[in-house]
């Protein structure tokens, strides 16, 4: 490559997300030249929160999704933090032009930061309980690294984030470097005790999430202070109270003077050169005009999203590879998992009135996997993890929805109210793939993507499990009328809608059985890396964004120290 050529640069980074701007803060805080780009619009972190300090009467329809939200939107409206204001930060269904083979909901976020203004901020180490269990219990495919490898990049990224959360002493959820934490209520407390007298194999704990409870001078120094308990996160937080990339790490690579930001783009493809058996750059169209452009780097960084790195990929044929890059096994985007969320739990918890709380916690109380974690569970593979909370509504039972007796309504309280839920992991198959149509093209002129994802009936017997167990625990810390849900049957919820999809070109030991090595380089092309959710052989129980971020700091540290070397 010729120094002086334009457009050229150490590394380009595809996607400015949790994962995007780990890979740019670390890039360029060791002095690398890189280039992010992001498919959407510009967001400057505390600018363009326009509904960030605003009350519900100060919104015109009082923060509540429209008639025109759920008929225009159907899709993307069902996303629980999509409201009137955090519209903005959600692309409108006409743009989603994607072919659901199967039922599946697509949720994306096109702006700087992707989906890290939206996420839910829950952060949990995986443990090798985790990254064993494909071996362990014969499914998907062995993962190339375990805890060790990854444990010095969590804490790295832990005590840059700011996590809080206490240090719970459980093997299979590992201790976060944590900075203070958030506290159950008086009835959550009551139901953590009474599950440790009941149970030995189980234990509930304060969730940890990526909400600064407290902070160090590493906080301070981003500009962040601590979380006011607003719950108001997805609208983009003023304070820099909860980690995104728009808060946190974009601006920190900026501040470098190594980062040039590219807003309004979408990379279409990578380019592969036959001679040198290496990527070159990425060719690129403008959101605007449809202007193609091409960039070129020494490595390149796929952190799209998910699917739409395994779109990239698929889209990016060469002579060498006519079935996408890298693709010679043909499993690329092959073994998409997600989360299954399909089991739900509802009780009444009788006494305690005299008890209220206050604020709005940013987190649950989490219980972590206590099935096939030791031995295997007779009737379904994977692990699943529980989340509960206990809250008081108000104005609960009240006929008036308006005038004074509504008023005096919502100054009592009503009973105290469980709400319990599944995380549980799909185990990656075959046939839960994604590839390109053949025929239909998008508005820039882009192979629409096929989704055939599906439940399956380990899925439903994770959930009956899951719904047995949960009962029974409900029962003997002392709930009442306790419901039980399936959220497909009953609500209709689809996969995709937990935004917890992962896979399609994942790590392993093999090039024969998967795509990317121990560093999340792919195999056969070695100056491209995928550090998003595409990289991981499994989606385990435990939310997915921490692991992300680790992968994503320890592949760069390890391009860096190749590049170096002269071997990318």
């Amino acid at each position: 490559m010729d120094p002086r050529e334009e457009n050229l640069y150490d590394v380009i980074v595809v996607g400015s997300g949790i994962s995007g701007g780990w890979a740019a803060k670390e890039f360029t805080e060791k002095g690398f030249k890189t280039l992010l780009i992001e498919r959407g619009r510009m967001v400057e972190h505390i600018k363009d929160y326009p509904t960030a300090t605003k009350h519900p009467w100060e919104l015109a329809h009082r923060d509540q999704q429209t008639m025109e939200d759920k008929t225009g939107n159907p899709l993307i409206s069902k996303h629980y933090a999509y409201k009137e204001s955090t519209r903005q930060f959600y692309i409108d269904d006409e743009d989603q032009e994607y072919i659901q083979e199967k039922p599946f909901d697509w949720i994306r976020g096109f702006q700087l930061g992707g989906k890290s203004l939206l996420w839910a901020r829950q952060t949990q180490r995986w443990s090798d309980y985790e990254f064993g269990a494909p071996k362990k219990y014969n499914y998907g495919v062995d993962w190339p690294i375990r805890y060790a490898d990854l444990a010095p990049w969590y804490s790295h990224v832990e005590r840059f984030v700011g996590i809080a959360g206490n240090r719970d002493g459980i093997p299979n959820m590992p201790d976060s470097e944590v900075v203070g934490a958030f506290e159950m209520n008086r009835v959550e407390r009551v139901i953590a005790d009474r599950i440790d007298k009941h149970y030995k194999d189980r234990k509930a704990i304060i969730g940890r999430c990526a909400n600064l409870a407290e902070l160090t001078e590493t906080q301070r120094s981003q500009g962040r202070s601590k979380c006011m308990a607003r719950s108001l996160c997805s609208r983009g937080c003023p304070f820099g109270a909860y980690f995104s990339s728009n808060s946190s790490t974009v601006p920190f690579a900026q501040k470098t003077g190594n980062l040039t930001i590219v807003t309004d783009t979408i990379v279409e493809s990578v380019e592969y050169d036959e001679s040198s058996k290496k990527a070159t750059g990425v060719r690129t169209i403008s959101a605007h005009d449809k202007s193609t452009k091409t960039y070129r780097a020494k490595v390149i960084f796929l952190n799209a999203a998910t699917l739409n790195t395994n779109l990239i990929l698929l889209n990016s044929k060469s002579e060498r590879f006519p079935n996408g890059l890298g693709n010679d096994n043909g499993l690329l985007g092959r073994y998409i998992a997600f989360h299954n969320y399909r089991g739900r739990l509802t009780a009444e918890f009788p006494g305690f009135e005299d008890s209220y709380y206050y604020g709005r916690r940013p987190t649950q109380i989490f219980m972590p996997a206590f099935k096939n974690i030791h031995q295997a569970a007779p009737n379904f593979k994977g692990s699943y993890l529980i989340a509960f909370s206990a809250s008081r509504g108000r104005g609960v039972g009240s006929k008036e929805t308006i005038g004074a007796a509504f008023k005096d309504a919502l100054t009592l309280p009503g009973k105290w109210r469980v709400s319990m839920m599944m995380q549980g992991e799909v185990i990656p198959i075959y046939e839960n793939h994604v590839r390109l149509s053949e025929d239909k093209k998008d508005k820039f002129g882009l192979p629409q993507m096929i989704m055939s994802i599906g439940y399956t009936d380990n899925d439903v017997a994770m959930m009956e499990d899951f719904l047995e167990e949960g009962m029974d625990m409900l029962e003997k810390v002392g709930a009442k009328n306790i419901k039980k849900y399936d959220q497909h049957i009953d609500f209709g919820r689809q996969p995709g809608l937990e935004v917890h999809d992962v896979g399609g070109v994942r790590m392993g030991h093999d090039p024969k059985t998967s795509l990317l090595n121990a560093y999340n380089q792919l195999h056969l092309v070695k100056n491209v890396f995928v550090t998003d959710g595409a990289c991981m052989s499994s989606v385990g129980n435990q939310n997915p964004s921490l692991t992300f971020m680790a992968i994503t700091a320890r592949a760069a540290n390890y391009a860096m120290e190749q590049l170096k070397e002269g071997k990318l």
